[in-house]
């Protein structure tokens, strides 16, 4: 496998920082970016580390990040004795829209926190706004993504 030119290199590093600044964790910024920018969306652990210069270690925590996040799925081609770690076609919708458990578990805590706040008082109105907004992106959510398939 052919490493990236310096401009790709230089690419992963500029969107894994505004991952990072979106709140994904660095490594796993940095080897998404990897994989976004090979040609068959697919690489072994040792790979991604060459790409990266970093550590098995560190590509390691970063492909569990990342499988965690539904952002990659770990798979092995016959005959190889290595995973790979692949991005599927509908990566970031699915991983958008799968994740509305997050706006639940948002939406129960904020319950929580409002039945410990008087019922009247700027707390308890943002509180509930917040609560709302959220409610609101759990039901939108899968509803954007549908007619986002639907538009390709």
């Amino acid at each position: 496998m052919p490493m990236p030119s310096t401009e790709v290199r230089q690419f992963i590093e500029d969107f894994a920082l505004v991952l990072t600044d979106a709140g994904m964790q660095r490594m796993g910024a940095r080897a998404f970016g990897a994989l976004l920018t090979s040609e068959s969306g697919s690489l072994t652990a040792r790979e991604l580390a060459d790409i990266l210069e970093v550590s098995p270690a560190a590509v390691s925590g970063a492909t569990k990040y990342l499988e965690q996040a539904q952002l990659v799925r770990r798979m092995r081609r016959t005959g190889e004795r290595v995973d790979r770690f692949t991005l599927g076609d509908d990566t970031w919708y699915t991983a958008m829209a799968t994740r509305t458990d997050i706006f639940e578990s948002l939406n129960r805590a904020l319950g929580q926190g409002l039945e410990a706040l008087p019922d009247s008082g700027p707390a308890a109105g943002r509180l509930a706004e917040t609560r709302d907004f959220f409610g609101y992106i759990q039901v939108e959510m899968p509803l954007l993504v549908s007619r986002w398939q639907a538009s390709r």
